[in-house]
């Protein structure tokens, strides 16, 4: 149990011997300094009118309640009333021995508060061309995020929405079109809207080397030919470059299937039901300010083609349609606008607002020896998702797009990517991880442990001579009943520190799976790995004074490990032994 709820526990049976009910608001954190205490509550003061008392006299009574714990080594009222709480060692020694039972699954909930099927969709780029840096972005943050949500008790599907229709699915079957009939040696006409990177030609390259009588094709079916070849090779390349990214994809969504299916009428006809629908200028336009939007939008030109926004609400009541409670759309920063228009149209076809989430991606600056660098594919310069991870791996691609807020501009400085230093956030927490390793190895040598730390059970780091109370005996018998004295001499306050970083994991990863934020890893991951590096140069761990402290330190020592190793899971980082 983690300390706010083991407080308030605690708060709530002296309340109720008091005969008073527990309220709704109660406030249970860390107060602004140390010395105060691990906790602060406030429920003195929301109590106090019902009970017809005082606070800081009510505070009194319940803080004497708290002082009969034997997890409860100081109790103090301060101010108008709160209570400042100070947990004895033997609290904190609990959560060492639950990291170690559960390992790098410490956090995770089977079924969580409120367990949803959610879907997230990422990336979703159109395949007009390779996946760039921003691209990569978006693909970190929606893994990650579904990994999230997964360790925290929501069924998860991601998915990938690909836009295969439209002008700009014309316009890359016409580019390349264009380049089989230059690489034939005719002179065509370069059309205004056409896509002028060299991948194009080298589609039309391959396209010509497979079919060699494509120019003598009709124009309009050999940009057919060359659309479809083009398309399908490009989105092969997006595939091959996610699973290069350790990005998982578990289903692909076609905006052309969705508009054979029938999907569109059926949204339209709704609205046309529903008296959201009216036409002017020769268009059709949706009664999108009804619903909050800042004015209606049309959803079907005056030349008779349907806008982006008419496939997509279709697409996203398909996903309703599908049995998802909760729709997660990863979408860059340009597409900012258009949440209010999706949102409106959701809400008029009877869906709740809350139900459907945007996550924003802002821009990738790219800095080589402190300057922003242009982005082209061409040598030096890394614009497509794959140079960078020919660049940097995944490891470091992954952790810096997790290191700001994704609606935050990044700078990604390449120099200080590719640098072992401890400036560089990656290296920093995987270090960490990679010393405790090293660790264990040296404790190895010396026949202090079994094995590597992540082979260890929590039985392993207990005294083989201790006697089990239990009358079974075995190894988990042995490891509950010694585990009070195993773990008793980490009372020193740099122990006990670093397991209250350890005990603020679970609760973190509930907070940002809800506020659909897996950077908040990123930023605990960081904040552990100082805490373990501040520790490590405080404090003896092999060569502690007593045998008791080198074993209890080491268990400490696994024990971060696991929730090092577990916490760059879940943002699809390693977690080297060596560096």
């Amino acid at each position: 149990m983690r300390a706010a709820e083991y407080l308030n526990d605690c708060l709530k049976q002296g309340a109720a011997r008091l005969g008073l009910d527990w309220p709704a608001k109660v406030v249970t954190q860390p107060p602004k300094e140390r010395k105060f205490g691990d906790l602060a509550c406030n429920a003195a003061l929301l109590l106090a009118k019902s009970a017809g008392r005082p606070p800081r006299e009510l505070a009194g009574e319940l803080a004497a309640f708290l002082a009969n714990d034997p997890l409860i080594a100081a109790v103090d009222v301060a101010g108008a009333g709160f209570i400042n709480v100070r947990f004895a060692p033997a609290f904190w020694h609990g959560v060492v021995r639950e990291v170690l039972e559960r390992r790098d699954r410490f956090g995770a909930v089977a079924a969580g508060p409120n367990p949803k099927r959610v879907q997230v969709e990422f990336v979703s780029a159109n395949p007009t061309g390779p996946l760039h840096i921003g691209h990569g972005r978006g693909a970190a943050v929606g893994d990650s995020l579904a990994r999230l949500l997964e360790f925290t008790g929501h069924a998860v599907e991601r998915e990938y929405y690909i836009n295969d229709a439209g002008r700009q699915m014309k316009t890359l079957g016409n580019s390349v079109w264009v380049r089989v009939l230059e690489l034939a040696g005719q002179h065509p006409e370069i059309p205004e809207e056409f896509y002028k990177g060299d991948y194009i030609k080298d589609i039309a390259r391959k396209l010509l080397a497979e079919n060699p009588n494509l120019p003598a094709l009709a124009p309009e079916a050999g940009r057919e030919v060359c659309f479809e070849f083009a398309h399908r090779l490009i989105l092969d390349g997006i595939k091959q470059d996610l699973a290069a990214f350790r990005v998982e994809i578990q289903s692909w969504a076609s905006e052309r299937a969705i508009l054979e299916s029938g999907a569109v009428d059926d949204v339209l006809s709704r609205f046309a039901a529903a008296d959201l629908l009216f036409e002017a200028d020769d268009a059709l336009w949706f009664r999108s300010s009804r619903f909050g939007d800042d004015k209606d939008r049309v959803l079907r030109k005056s030349g008779g083609d349907l806008t982006y926004v008419t496939t997509d609400i279709a697409y996203h009541e398909q996903k309703y349609q599908r049995g998802f409670d909760l729709l997660v759309d990863v979408w860059g920063a340009d597409h900012h606008g258009y949440i209010p228009r999706m949102r409106a149209a959701l809400q008029a076809l009877g869906h709740d607002p809350a139900a459907f989430q945007v996550i924003i991606i802002q821009l990738v600056n790219w800095l080589k020896g402190g300057e922003q660098i242009a982005m082209s594919t061409r040598a030096g310069q890394f614009e497509t998702l794959a140079d960078v991870l020919a660049e940097v791996g995944a490891d470091a691609a992954r952790f810096m797009f997790l290191s700001r807020k994704s609606d935050s501009p990044l700078d990604f400085d390449l120099d200080l990517v590719k640098s072992q230093s401890m400036d560089n956030p990656v290296y920093y927490v995987q270090y960490a991880h990679a010393r405790i390793c090293n660790v264990f190895a040296k404790a190895l040598e010396r026949g202090l442990v079994a094995g590597p730390y992540d082979s260890l059970s929590a039985a392993d780091f207990t005294d083989s001579g201790a006697e089990a109370d239990s009358a079974s005996g075995d190894a988990t018998g042995r490891a509950a009943a010694a585990f009070p004295d195993l773990l008793a001499p980490l009372a020193a306050e740099d122990d006990l520190e670093l397991i209250r970083r350890l005990e603020q994991y679970p609760g973190l990863l509930l907070e940002s799976a809800g506020q659909l934020a897996p950077h908040h890893i990123s930023f605990y991951l960081m904040e552990l790995a100082a805490a373990l590096h501040r520790y490590y140069a405080a404090v003896p761990v092999l060569n502690a004074p007593e045998p008791g402290l080198v074993r209890a330190r080491l268990a400490l020592l696994a024990a971060v490990g696991h929730v090092l190793k577990g916490g760059l899971a879940l943002l699809g980082v390693s977690a080297p032994e060596k560096m």
